[in-house]
């Protein structure tokens, strides 16, 4: 009750200093929970924000050009290869896109070439990336990038982790029992009575919220379908299956999230010393087993991506850097927030545009 009390007093006195409804008014909120002893972190002023794809962006010959051109790059390719025990990065160059396509390798292999632009980036700034007064976030398996990045995670337990994710994602729901569809167009508001609608069905929920007018849903494979019949009748733009192996961030998901629960358990996770804005809070975070537990809780919750920007933004963030394959994520920026600038690193012909913003 006492500690309740300091927040309430340090909140109250917000509103004495006339503080808005925005960042001002979350400072002294945050303020109040750190020293009331909660350990949330106070962010000081930032402008940068690093950002991790997730699933969806793996091709082939994905970090090839990086590893031939940077020591470092090459070096976090061998540590995840013998974190593994095989040799992940020859699937990453040589294909078949059938393999590098599946998720107990396209896992892994994300997370690895999102580390080797961290490396990279690190070795020409001469500082690790959570000396450069930012924050992190990573898009469903990204946040292990992110985490990774900010020192909380090493880059051999990240890998193996993922590994086992991928392969309990994909064990938790029979191959065809299960369906994810992009639905473009709509609001949240829109796509939540879609979902309730769809029902009857089966489970169906959102599943990424990534940017406005761009929504994910995921569930068993009848739902799925019921909801595109819905969205298509209820005159939205697009309503599309994605090609995905499992029904990822819904209700469905829930024997991987078991596996995950024991597995991140005994993984060796240390506060991240830079804050890490996590899928299923849209918020910062760099406690331990607050982290841990949002990696456990986000196989079957919501990616709030969307609502992780507009955070962002509003704590100060200015310069999105999307590092690893790809450009989907900056490309989200961009649909998401006004004024700001998004840029990516993905191959070295990337690195001198990066360099410029920093």
């Amino acid at each position: 009750m006492q500690k309740l009390a300091f927040i309430v007093k340090i909140w109250n006195r917000s509103n004495l200093y006339g503080a808005p409804q925005g960042c001002l008014k979350i400072y002294f909120l945050m303020l109040a929970l750190a020293l009331a002893g909660y350990g949330i972190w106070v962010m000081a002023s930032f402008k940068i924000a690093f950002l991790f794809p997730g699933q969806g962006s793996q091709a082939v010959g994905m970090g090839v050009a990086l590893a031939a051109s940077h020591q470092p790059a090459k070096h976090v390719f061998d540590e995840v290869n013998d974190a593994l025990g095989e040799n992940l990065f020859a699937i990453m160059q040589d294909g078949p896109d059938d393999l590098i396509r599946m998720t107990r390798n396209a896992q892994p292999a994300l997370f690895a070439t999102s580390l080797a632009a961290v490396r990279v980036l690190e070795a020409e700034l001469g500082k690790p990336l959570y000396a450069q007064n930012a924050v992190c976030a990573g898009h469903s398996l990204g946040e292990y990038a992110a985490l990774a990045a900010a020192g909380s995670l090493s880059i051999a337990d990240a890998a193996r982790l993922l590994r086992q994710r991928g392969d309990a994602m994909q064990a938790a729901v029979p191959v065809g029992e299960g369906a994810m569809a992009a639905i473009l167009g709509g609001d949240e508001s829109q796509i939540t009575a879609i979902v309730a609608a769809s029902q009857g069905a089966g489970l169906v929920e959102i599943a990424n919220d990534n940017a406005p007018g761009q929504i994910v849903i995921s569930g068993a494979a009848a739902a799925v379908d019921k909801a595109i019949e819905e969205a298509k009748a209820a005159g939205l733009r697009r309503a599309i299956k994605l090609p995905v192996s499992a029904p990822f961030h819904c209700g469905l998901m829930t024997p991987a999230a078991d596996v995950m629960r024991d597995a991140l358990a005994a993984a060796a996770i240390k506060d991240a010393h830079m804050p890490v804005f996590c899928n299923v809070s849209a918020a910062p975070e760099t406690v331990a087993d607050r982290l841990r537990d949002n990696l456990v809780e986000q196989v079957t919750a919501r990616v709030r991506w969307r609502e992780s920007l507009l955070a962002m933004q509003q704590a100060g963030g200015q310069l999105y850097i999307e590092l690893g394959t790809g450009k989907v994520l900056s490309g989200l920026v961009k649909r998401t927030l006004d004024d700001v600038v998004a840029v990516n690193l993905d191959g070295p012909d990337d690195l001198d545009s990066v360099l410029a913003e920093l």
